[in-house]
């Protein structure tokens, strides 16, 4: 199996990916998987790295749940400080925000949805590197630690390879709606099979409204369109978009459940 990397304190990167091949109501596409993060305290109790990725989430679009008892099991050096459980902003916020304010505004729940990233596994991300660099890097040496070997966020999440296991996931799947959430997923996966639209704002041409259904074609199979901003927009989660946010929430008033019926 190829190796995708090393955590800080050696734990493997593993590809997070749906468990249950049932069929589905509706497929859901993100962007890459999140990662379990701790919080890194030092052994004079002061806060070295605030949430330090350490682990692959145990499942996709994981809510956060059993996290300590994962980051309990990840060694540290007593000299070194502990690792604890970082916040619930840093464990599983993209997942409750799927589950509440997009799955649930449509008369859903996890057992209807089969999920999928154009990535599926977590990435270094800039914030993630300095934190590495700064406190971890420089012990590496003195206290005998894994080397850290985290690929950074790249700028194609899905090359062709990718688009194809994601598309027969879809066909899989049994979904009749397919779920995008954000930019992303509509660049880099439907824009192959069908480019009248590149990106979440091309929807709403033509006096379309945010989170209207589309009638599209994926692997001659018949599926619709259902483009949503990222959990990261709608959940307000670190910087996000006014817009945006507003949109969605209008969209869950509006009583969006009646998409599916």
């Amino acid at each position: 199996m190829k190796n995708l990397g090393i955590y800080p304190f050696g734990q493997t990167v593993k590809q997070v990916i749906q468990n249950d091949k049932s069929p589905k109501r509706v497929f859901v596409l993100g962007v890459y998987a999140s990662a379990v993060h701790a919080k890194w305290i030092g052994s004079d109790n002061k806060i070295k790295v605030r949430a330090l990725a350490v682990a692959s989430e145990p499942e996709i679009f994981w809510r956060g749940e059993n996290v300590k008892e994962i980051v309990d099991q990840i060694n540290i050096p007593s000299e070194l400080g502990r690792l604890v459980p970082a916040g619930p902003m840093f464990n599983g916020p993209s997942g409750i925000a799927l589950d509440e304010l997009i799955l649930k505004p449509l008369g859903l729940t996890r057992s209807d949805a089969w999920l999928s990233d154009l990535l599926p596994q977590s990435c270094l991300n800039p914030s993630q590197k300095i934190a590495i660099e700064r406190e971890y890097l420089p012990l590496i040496s003195q206290y005998n630690l894994p080397e850290t070997t985290l690929s950074g966020v790249p700028r194609i999440f899905a090359d062709e390879k990718r688009r194809e296991e994601i598309a027969k996931e879809l066909i899989e799947s049994k979904a009749d709606v397919l779920i995008l959430l954000g930019d992303k997923p509509i660049q880099q996966f439907l824009k192959f099979f069908d480019n009248r639209w590149k990106k979440l704002s091309d929807f709403q041409r033509e006096d379309g409204k945010y989170g209207d259904l589309h009638n599209s074609i994926i692997l001659d199979k018949p599926i619709k369109i259902l483009p949503i901003a990222h959990p990261r927009q709608i959940a307000k989660l670190g910087r996000s978009s006014a817009r945006w946010y507003d949109l969605h929430q209008e969209w869950i008033g509006n009583g969006p459940r009646i998409l599916l019926r």
